[in-house]
């Protein structure tokens, strides 16, 4: 069965897989992280098999492990025989505390890093914490374009009246807002009724989806045994909600997810994935992590998965019952 076909990074002539590989896993590891370091080898391996299965563009960021994740990614992709051009990279800066004159001060840090894979998308991590409006944040960014040091912009976490303030300056700069990575999945639809999706469509910005399986709550796994929610570190449990609650709350979905999966001979994971860069059209494509080779080459399956519209629908209109 084919793959996904490509998708436009907003109208940037970009063109991705409907789903990426994220490497907030290839941070290194340390206080203030929920991944363990992972070898270079193993990296190197999850990205191949990630490759090998389809998957053409790689999210990171500076805020990974203080670039760790950057530099790893890059080993990774060239170990795997990459070449620039051949995939599509992404990374993001940092804001907490710093204004927007660091978008230039450390770009060098980002190129560096990522050498010899350029910059294709820099987004803008989080809306706040920068001594800086996200005006100037946007017009520093469209000036690393026109000094042809990043090919795009890009934003996380943004509301869609700041999508709304960044797409607007970056235009007058001739760099119209590319994409805007927030959460979305089967538990978590709020882009349909804050404006996020609206404006997304209006303007012809893609949306990165991060967390699509909400924390393996859409693999099936902690249903099938819930013994492993006590497992999960407390922190971990208290950010993403998961609880023996919340599992049987939500156990409908994962029930339909199961009789769909099988009869797609998938997983969970993938009708969950599939779901996702179906439902929405072109407008949403995901990024999921891998900590194992498994789970890349798992998401990339994803993309081989021709949901029904009854099977989208149900799978929607279930999610919309379980998450009131």
């Amino acid at each position: 069965m084919p793959l996904m076909t490509l998708r436009e990074l907003g109208r940037t002539g970009v063109r991705i897989s409907p789903i990426g590989l994220g490497a907030a896993q290839f941070s290194g590891g340390g206080s203030g992280t929920f991944w363990p370091a992972l070898p270079q080898s193993q990296v190197d391996t999850i990205v191949k098999t990630a490759l090998d299965s389809g998957i053409t563009w790689f999210d990171t960021a500076e805020g990974y492990g203080k670039g760790r994740s950057e530099r790893s990614l890059s080993a990774a992709l060239s170990s795997a025989g990459q070449q620039p051009g051949d995939v599509t990279v992404s990374t993001k800066w940092t804001p907490l505390g710093r204004t927007a004159r660091s978008i230039e001060g450390t770009i060098g840090d980002r190129i560096a890093n990522l050498t010899p894979f350029p910059v294709d998308l820099h987004q803008i991590h989080v809306p706040y914490g920068s001594w800086s409006s996200i005006r100037t944040q946007a017009r520093a960014m469209a000036h690393l374009v026109e000094l042809g040091k990043i090919r795009s912009v890009g934003v996380s976490n943004f509301s869609a009246r700041q999508m709304e303030a960044a797409h607007a300056e970056l235009a007058q700069h001739g760099s119209p807002l590319a994409a805007n990575q927030v959460q979305i999945n089967l538990l978590h639809r709020k882009i349909e009724t804050n404006g996020v999706l609206e404006t997304a469509r209006r303007l012809g910005i893609t949306l990165i989806a991060y967390v699509p399986l909400r924390s393996g709550m859409l693999t099936g796994k902690l249903h099938a045994d819930p013994t492993l929610v006590d497992k999960l570190p407390r922190q971990r449990r208290m950010l993403t909600g998961i609880s023996h609650k919340s599992l049987h709350r939500t156990t409908p979905l994962i029930d339909e997810l199961r009789t769909i999966a099988e009869a797609h001979r998938a997983t969970v994971g993938q009708v969950a994935l599939a779901w996702l860069v179906t439902y929405y059209g072109d407008t949403v494509v995901a990024t999921s992590g891998a900590s194992k080779p498994h789970h890349g080459e798992e998401a990339a399956g994803a993309m081989k998965i021709t949901l029904s519209d009854e099977e989208t629908r149900r799978l929607a209109d279930l999610s919309t019952e379980v998450t009131r």
